[in-house]
């Protein structure tokens, strides 16, 4: 079955317990929803951060997600799946990314949420810039992204 897919990318904050409630309330045929949220640490690299700015590059960003989120329907038997993601500048505590996935048995949707979060830190272009005491730096991204990748293929 094809699954219902929304992805938004907005500056406002979204409603992480309504957008469960949709998906579950959305097929009766539903028995599993595996939400992952994202959200912005005080400290990176043993720095203290104060705030974060997350932009990204329109049409580009949403074409890469909605890739993901296609593969993720095609390894697994799905009932829905959203992404939500935050861009502009966040503070500390702030939702980032949240990723729900519905299915009919819980072992598809923890392993398509979890592969859609992995691909999405290393595929999805998003750039992070963070205010430390130091002033701002561009966030690199990390080796351990990458090796989360490596092991869907």
């Amino acid at each position: 079955m094809k699954a219902t897919n929304q992805i938004r990318i907005q500056s406002e904050p979204f409603d992480i317990a309504a957008i469960q409630e949709e998906m579950r309330t959305a097929n009766p045929s539903i028995g599993a929803v595996v939400t992952f949220l994202g959200q912005m640490r005080d400290i990176n690299e043993g720095d203290q951060v104060s705030s974060m700015t997350l932009e990204h590059y329109p049409g580009m960003t949403e074409k890469a997600l909605q890739a993901i989120v296609d593969e993720a329907d095609q390894r697994w038997e799905l009932m829905g799946i959203r992404v939500v993601h935050l861009v502009g500048e966040l503070q500390p505590l702030d939702p980032i990314v949240l990723v729900a996935v519905a299915s009919s048995h819980r072992g598809e949707a923890f392993q398509a949420c979890e592969f859609i979060i992995d691909y999405l830190k290393t595929r999805a272009p998003f750039w992070k810039k963070e205010s430390t005491a130091d002033g701002e730096r561009w966030v690199d991204a990390r080796h351990g992204d990458s090796d989360a990748e490596e092991r869907w293929s």
